[in-house]
């Protein structure tokens, strides 16, 4: 299967779910975004490495970094591996001593660890397709890597627990709506809801 390069176009906290973050990645050259929902610290860890941010002391990924260059360990690439009930899986790609390793990962992890090593993130069409979500407005691509606080229509507000009455017209417009605002949590929510209708 062919690999498809992603980037890290947005972190992004949702309103409407407390403590619950997405990592925005979007293909390279092309307008699909994946978002990934991540807890907290996950979202901190990712967010200090965008930055270059030096703690005081080092954090999880950054002891890892050291560990790994210590002991002469590469990342050469983080994959995006596997989509399994809503649950990604990835795999970190590695070399020591000219072997090439295959080291299963969270991959809220995996992509903590490809931003300190400055490493490609991959998937598959087959992920893309099924979780991805594809943006209308070419000029709509942003390359923030900072963390973004959405906001949330009225209308929105009413539709939050009611995505089911909604039909599928509806529920692109409101996603859509939803993408504009960069409320990724919610657009996965509501490609969600889009996808198992059309699975009928």
């Amino acid at each position: 299967m062919r690999k498809i390069e992603l980037e890290i176009v947005a972190l992004s906290h949702s309103i409407t779910q407390t403590h619950s973050y997405a990592v925005v990645l979007g293909e390279v050259n092309g307008l699909r975004r994946l978002p990934i929902v991540i807890g907290g610290f996950e979202a901190q860890a990712i967010a200090v490495a965008l930055e270059k941010m030096q703690p005081s002391r080092p954090l999880t990924h950054d002891l890892m970094k050291n560990f790994m260059n210590a002991f002469n360990i590469e990342l050469h690439e983080v994959v995006i591996s596997n989509l399994q009930e809503g649950i990604f899986y990835s795999k970190l790609i590695c070399s020591s001593n000219d072997e090439t390793i295959e080291i299963d990962s969270r991959t809220s992890d995996a992509l903590a660890l490809a931003v300190r090593f400055g490493c490609p993130i991959y998937t598959f069409e087959n992920i893309l397709n099924s979780a991805g979500i594809l943006l209308d407005d070419p000029a709509g691509k942003k390359s923030t890597n900072k963390p973004v606080t959405p906001t949330i229509s009225e209308h929105e507000r009413g539709a939050e627990d009611d995505l089911k009455a909604m039909n599928v017209d509806e529920l692109t417009q409101l996603l859509q709506e939803v993408l504009e605002q960069e409320d990724y949590i919610r657009a996965i929510a509501i490609r969600d809801e889009i996808n198992s209708r059309k699975s009928k």
